[in-house]
């Protein structure tokens, strides 16, 4: 009798295995590179990942970190992932000069994270201090890219700040130890540099505070991808933003979660970068879903872009050339 049923358990285990590598194998493998590193402002997408988010839409995600808006929409165009985040101001500015088979489903932030970020005592309190200083930032990066925009409404001139080249997880550190006067930075990212800096206090220069309209990061796609597969597309970008969502929701879940997948990161500051991002993702008076995007509101970027001369002269740009509207969130 006992035989008999370890035969049966036998069987039983066997077919449940067979069914879980069926079950995987029928997953949709797609990539996605995260906008910059893995801080905790990116964290949403191991919040999807950790709480199967992804899975229960069929879908495998490879997560690989970015290194800034223009190397994400490069990578990106190229076929080499899927998916990516970049910030919306520097995609439009990167498009208007170099029509990438790329495009934006959805708005991870409704307003922008950019910002020049100094150091207490290090002489910048306002943009107009900007003038002459060394800041340290990745090129390409959304924060250099968009500083022309920033520099035409705060009345500088921004061929008079110096952007010195940095790669990316060293720019806390190159500003903690005076290097150089401030760094091209997230509004999220001060209990990051305040921890690198042994407590002294960030001094942060928003962009969105002179340029309020501009969107912040947004989830970029292949436009291959999105004439073959939009329902893949639809998927993958309702998984995220269900991601996003909960991790706005819970920040104190996200640090642990983020840990877990990339064990150098800080659990505490993960989380706190993530409960600063929230009023970025659902500001105060926002109604509409999380990622949101309208045809309205991108051609009025468009034309701020162009008023700041952000970009070339000749080049037309309409809202469809940025963003899939069909497949955004309504």
């Amino acid at each position: 009798m006992r035989k008999a049923i370890s035969v049966v358990l036998a069987i039983m285990l066997a077919v449940a295995g067979c069914a879980g590598r069926a079950e995987q194998r029928d997953l949709r493998h797609v990539s996605y590179l995260t906008s910059f590193n893995t801080f905790g402002r990116d964290a949403y997408v191991y919040v999807a990942q950790e709480k199967g988010f992804f899975a229960s839409r069929g879908l495998q995600v490879d997560i690989t970190p970015g290194t800034g808006s223009v190397d994400v929409l490069k990578l990106v165009g190229a076929g080499r992932a899927d998916f990516g985040v970049a910030d919306f101001t520097a995609t439009a500015i990167t498009l208007a000069k170099e029509r990438l088979p790329v495009t934006t489903v959805a708005a991870i932030h409704q307003r922008s994270l950019a910002a020049i970020v100094a150091l207490d005592g290090n002489g910048i309190s306002k943009p107009a201090d900007l003038i002459g200083k060394k800041i340290g930032d990745q090129p390409g990066s959304t924060n250099q890219v968009m500083f022309p925009v920033y520099a035409k409404a705060a009345g500088i001139d921004p061929a008079k700040v110096e952007f010195v080249p940095s790669a990316p997880p060293a720019l806390p550190q190159l500003l903690a130890a005076g290097q150089v006067d401030g760094i091209g930075q997230f509004v999220v990212g001060t209990p990051l540099i305040e921890a690198a800096a042994k407590g002294r206090k960030a001094v942060v220069l928003p962009y969105g505070d002179l340029v309020p309209d501009l969107y912040g990061n947004a989830l970029v796609m292949s436009k291959e991808l999105e004439l073959k597969s939009p329902e893949v597309a639809r998927s993958f970008t309702d998984a995220l933003l269900e991601g996003l969502e909960y991790a706005i929701a819970h920040p104190d879940e996200v640090g642990p979660i983020l840990k877990k997948y990339q064990p150098t990161q800080d659990a505490a500051v993960a989380s706190a970068e993530m409960a600063l991002m929230a009023p970025y993702v659902r500001p105060s008076g926002y109604s509409g879903r999380i990622g949101g995007m309208t045809e309205e509101r991108v051609e009025k970027i468009i034309r701020t872009l162009v008023e700041a001369r952000a970009i070339p002269d000749g080049v037309v740009l309409k809202p469809g050339d940025l963003a899939t509207f069909g497949l955004a969130p309504r």
